[in-house]
C-alpha cells in the first residue's frame, strides 16, 4: 500500500492533480484476490486520478488470524480517515462492505459490490437495508458473473431485488469468480 501511495503522490505533483476522493477496495479472503486489487489500482488510478487504496486483510500478514469483522472494519476506517470514499467490494469484501457502510455512510460516495458470496442469512437483507436508508440507490452498482461458483447471478439479482427492485444488478457472462470490469468500475464513479 505504501508503494501505491508514494507513487500517487508522485502522480499528482508531476500531473498537477488534486486528490479529492478516495477509493478503497475491500478483496476477496483469498490471496489471489490481491492481484485483482492492484489491477483496480492500475486502472483507476491512470483514468480517474483518485488515491486507490487496497485494504489488506489481517491474515495476509499474519496466517494465524482469522477473519474478524469487527477489528478489520476499525482499520479500514483508519485506512480512510476524514476524505469521502467510494468502495470496491468483492466476495467477502462485500459482506464486510454491508456491515462498514451505515457506519461510515456520511463518508460514502458510491458502492460497487462484485459477487457476493452468499445470500443466506436473514441479516444480509437487514444490512442492505440499512445501507439502502443512507445511502442513494443510484450511488450502488451490483456486478454477479451469469455462473458464479458461490453466487449465481440469478440469485444474487432475487436477493438485491427482494431488498430494493430498482437496485442496478448487472449480470456478466463469465462462469467464474473473478471481477475484472475496469471499464465498468470507472465508468460508474465518474458517472
Amino acid at each position: 500500500m505504501v508503494g501505491y501511495l508514494y507513487r500517487n503522490h508522485i502522480l499528482e505533483g508531476e500531473l498537477n492533480l488534486t486528490i479529492t476522493m478516495k477509493t478503497i477496495i475491500l478483496p476477496g479472503y483469498s490471496v489471489h484476490n490481491k492481484k485483482w486489487a492492484e489491477e483496480i489500482v492500475v486502472n483507476l488510478r491512470k483514468k480517474i486520478g483518485n488515491e486507490v487504496v487496497i485494504h489488506e486483510w489481517r491474515h495476509r500478514k499474519d496466517p494465524s488470524l482469522s477473519l474478524s469483522i469487527t477489528k478489520e472494519i476499525k482499520k479500514i476506517i483508519e485506512e480512510i480517515g476524514k476524505e469521502k470514499v467510494n468502495i470496491i467490494a468483492k466476495s467477502v469484501g462485500v459482506y464486510v462492505a454491508f456491515k462498514l457502510t451505515p457506519i461510515i455512510f456520511e463518508k460514502v460516495n458510491k458502492v460497487i459490490f462484485c459477487g457476493i458470496a452468499s445470500v443466506e442469512g436473514k441479516d444480509r437483507s437487514i444490512l442492505l437495508q440499512d445501507i439502502l436508508k443512507k445511502i442513494p440507490v443510484k450511488n450502488i452498482l451490483c456486478l454477479q458473473n451469469e455462473q458464479d461458483k458461490f453466487v449465481p447471478f440469478p440469485e444474487a439479482e432475487k436477493f438485491y431485488h427482494s431488498v430494493e427492485p430498482s437496485l442496478k444488478v448487472i449480470s456478466k457472462s463469465r462462469t467464474d469468480h473473478e471481477y475484472p470490469y475496469f471499464s465498468e468500475f470507472k465508468n460508474f464513479l465518474e458517472s
